[in-house]
């Protein structure tokens, strides 16, 4: 039954009991450490630094991280990403059997996993680091300068293109973007999933894309989507208007989304202190819905993006979005 509370409320960002859907995604997998530096601030750093502080290394990138999240939602949840081989490989396979999502990993050989770095300071302020206690500290996030994912190829796309049919939606996200030939390979999945009436979601990150790329190379990939999921202050910078800070000002840049990209995606666009508190959700010629996602001091961040997109992305499949003359989806599969 078709749901007219937000993605927040129902489905909820705690899974659901019965599993519908099948979902394949596109993206970055690798080694990631992370840390929490409870009684450091950046800003106070003046020298050489000795933390104990909570860290761990896992398997993580933009693929792992949703389908994480993805596999409380769906019936079934495919992987796509380019890999190294070396002796985290294995870990890698191991970790997305374990969560309970199919392997289409394409392996590289003779190159080093991608490896990232985070690191969190001490919570307090905003993302300037003052202000607001109780609020995330400053997220510094190192990645490996190209990293294997950004060879994924068209070719190796084009190997995996039954999972892309087979699924209900196909999810991507911006990353892919950052190299030519990811690129070309992202852009081929999209074709690939629209010509097998699969839909297309993706996920405008990272949040400073614009001053990576221009317009010309992002713009693209959201005329081929059906859903786009993105930071309005991110969109705003790439369509070169003032970045908005409340629903209000959110509004102002949907006429200049629709003159900029074809189509009628829906968008569900993120706004607030962290641009991750509310969700104004706009599809062409028809205001859906503003709602808060159920980020706020004291909730952890780390995560908290991908269980919000895994339950927007049910709700979306379930007929959730119907009042834009979204069609509810039918399972491809029992």
């Amino acid at each position: 039954m078709v749901s007219s509370r937000s993605p927040a409320e129902w489905p909820g960002l705690d899974g659901v009991d019965e599993r519908r859907f099948d979902v394949f995604v596109i993206g970055d997998v690798g080694i990631e450490v992370r840390a929490t530096l409870p009684d450091v601030r950046f800003a106070e750093l003046d020298a050489d630094r000795l933390a104990y502080a909570p860290a761990r290394a896992m398997v993580a990138g933009t693929a792992v991280n949703l389908a994480r999240c993805a596999t409380r939602y769906f019936r079934r949840v495919g992987v796509l990403g380019k890999v190294g081989d070396d002796d985290f490989t294995p870990v890698i396979r191991r970790e997305l059997r374990r969560i309970g999502a199919d392997d289409h990993l394409r392996v590289e050989p003779g190159t080093p996993n991608g490896v990232s770095v985070m690191l969190r300071d001490r919570p307090g302020g905003d993302r300037r680091g003052v202000g607001r206690p109780g609020a995330a500290g400053v997220r510094l996030l190192v990645v490996q300068d190209e990293p294997p994912g950004r060879r994924l190829a068209a070719p190796e796309v084009r190997a995996a293109a039954a999972g892309i049919e087979g699924a209900d939606v196909l999810v991507t996200d911006g990353y892919s973007l950052l190299s030519p030939v990811s690129r070309a390979a992202l852009h081929t999945a999209a074709r690939i999933a629209r010509d097998a009436g699969t839909r297309v979601a993706f996920d405008l990150v990272p949040h400073d894309v614009d001053a990576r790329l221009p317009a010309d190379d992002v713009l693209p990939m959201t005329a081929l989507a059906d859903l786009v999921i993105s930071e309005a202050p991110t969109l705003a910078r790439l369509l070169g208007q003032p970045s908005p800070a409340t629903g209000g000002e959110v509004r102002e840049l949907l006429p200049v989304l629709d003159r900029a990209v074809p189509g009628r995606p829906l968008w569900l666009l993120r706004f607030g202190d962290t641009s991750l508190e509310h969700t104004l959700a706009y599809q062409r010629d028809g205001l859906l819905m503003e709602y808060p996602t159920g980020y706020a001091d004291g909730v952890e961040r780390a995560g908290f993006g991908d269980r919000l997109a895994a339950s927007e992305l049910y709700w979306w499949l379930s007929g959730g979005a119907s009042a834009s003359g979204s069609a509810v989806v039918a399972p491809r599969s029992a």
